[in-house]
């Protein structure tokens, strides 16, 4: 099998489909293991985004609570985004993004040193994402959704608003960010499935 060279991953899902809808095996944990992908995976969570054009992130855990995220959208679309924060990486501040939708069924897997957030590109988007530690508030950060450091192409309207909570438009900026992320040796490459 595959394996990724990529810290990001872009994972399609096959589906299996007839006359009644389809099926499709999201994760299995020695399918993933044969990718390199090597998450022990803690926790599940969910969103509802009621509007299109809603921002949430970049988040991310501090250590020793970082988390690996495996991302994918049930319900809607978003355009998903992970950006390298890793010390001594030589794509530290560049990002990938890809958009995930509930009819593509692609998933957005996100290692540890790397800051994740979306968009909401229809409304009542619902996205479910798995952790691999669990939710520590003493360790949540984040940055900026929209630093010009980071120049993020958010498929925003032209002259739109994006609605954030009051926490995401507070994050820092990446220049005021201390990475306590190590460089793992894979520099950030373009999404592939």
């Amino acid at each position: 099998m595959l394996k990724y060279n990529n810290p990001v991953v872009l994972l399609e899902t096959r589906r299996f489909g007839d006359d009644r809808g389809w099926f499709s095996e999201v994760y299995n944990e020695a399918r993933f293991h044969d990718l390199g992908i090597m998450s022990r995976f803690v926790q599940d969570n969910q969103s509802l985004s009621r509007l299109a054009g809603t921002v949430r992130g970049l988040h991310f855990q501090l250590p020793p609570r970082a988390q690996d995220k495996l991302v994918r959208c049930i319900r809607g679309r978003i355009y998903d985004v992970a950006v390298d924060i890793r010390h001594g990486s030589p794509t530290f501040g560049q990002w990938v993004g890809a958009e995930l939708s509930a009819e593509n069924g692609l998933q957005l897997f996100i290692p540890t040193g790397f800051a994740h957030g979306f968009i909401t590109l229809e409304p009542d988007t619902e996205i479910t994402y798995k952790v691999s530690d669990f939710y520590a508030p003493a360790q949540d950060s984040g940055l900026r959704w929209n630093d010009p450091d980071l120049g993020i192409k958010w498929p925003l309207p032209v002259g739109a608003a994006p609605l954030l909570s009051l926490r995401d438009e507070k994050l820092p900026m990446l220049r005021d960010f201390i990475s306590p992320f190590a460089y793992d040796g894979r520099p950030l490459l373009p999404l592939t499935p």
